[in-house]
């Protein structure tokens, strides 16, 4: 329908509903995948992600095209999310050392008799994405922002900084120390990155149902057999990283982070009223 996102944008932005409606669907996936990691629960998730795009929708004739459209939409995100109210994981005000005591606890190499090999993969993949997602909110939000954008996203530095608001010095700076602490912690810690370490997906998971920290009737996190199932050969790619390296591979190796929810109804809805 539009050549490029760029032309749609011109075209929302002369009243144009229809290319406002295609501009969602280009982007509402993006904001939700940084909203995920950044709030850790789906439903905080999106929650911001219709404010996120309210801001986007509001201010899009603002957009005087200086950087690409992407950039500027992760900057309006970022904005929001840096002052958003706390998530409901965030209000339990974890640190490295608490999560690391947690997950601790419990451990057990009983195994658990389920339906299906199949289910039994889904509540491993369930255990492994919400671990990792919740280290995040063990940094502060700029440094969760940062390692996010520049190490999971992989943005360029330069850009990265442009949506922060801050100096490339300055981002360079705190994605330096945002990536300093998560590696540690899962060195230390993680048996997926570390084999010698005690915590694993399996061993968590008698405690982790017997504490309703996981639904197997409500995943919110793995919903992607597929991938789940190719998990064992990816973190045999993983483990032959250079150990730095691990972490950030790990975030990467998730199954894309989309909402089930499908934004442009809410939008068209918006619009109309």
């Amino acid at each position: 329908m539009y050549a490029t996102i760029d032309e749609a944008v011109k075209r929302a932005q002369a009243g144009d509903k229809s290319a406002l409606e295609f501009i969602v669907a280009q982007i509402q996936d993006k904001i939700y995948g940084l909203a995920l990691r950044f709030l850790w629960h789906p439903e905080d998730a999106r929650d911001a992600t219709q404010e996120i795009l309210i801001r986007v929708i509001t201010h899009l004739g603002g957009f005087r095209f200086e950087s690409a459209f992407t950039t500027w939409v992760y900057r309006v995100s970022a904005s929001y999310l840096i002052k958003a109210r706390q998530s409901r994981l965030e209000r339990q005000r974890y640190t490295f050392e608490r999560f690391g005591a947690e997950l601790d606890d419990g451990l057990s190499d009983e195994a658990l008799q389920m339906e299906s090999e199949v289910e039994t993969t889904l509540l491993l993949e369930e255990i492994k994405i919400g671990c990792t997602l919740a280290m995040l909110l063990c940094l502060d939000r700029p440094q969760r922002l940062a390692y996010i954008l520049g190490d999971i996203l992989e943005l360029p530095g330069n850009d990265a900084a442009q949506i922060l608001e801050i100096t490339s010095a300055a981002f360079r700076k705190r994605l330096s120390r945002a990536r300093a602490e998560i590696v540690s912690f899962m060195r230390s810690q993680c048996g997926l990155i570390n084999p010698c370490n005690s915590c694993r997906c399996s061993r968590r998971l008698k405690q982790a149902l017997k504490l309703n920290r996981i639904d197997p009737q409500n995943l919110l996190f793995a919903h992607d057999r597929e991938s789940a199932k190719r998990f064992p050969e990816v973190l045999n790619k993983i483990r032959a990283l250079e150990e730095t390296q691990r972490a950030v591979a790990l975030y990467r190796s998730h199954a894309e982070l989309a909402s089930s929810e499908d934004f442009v109804p809410f939008v068209k809805k918006l619009v109309v009223g």
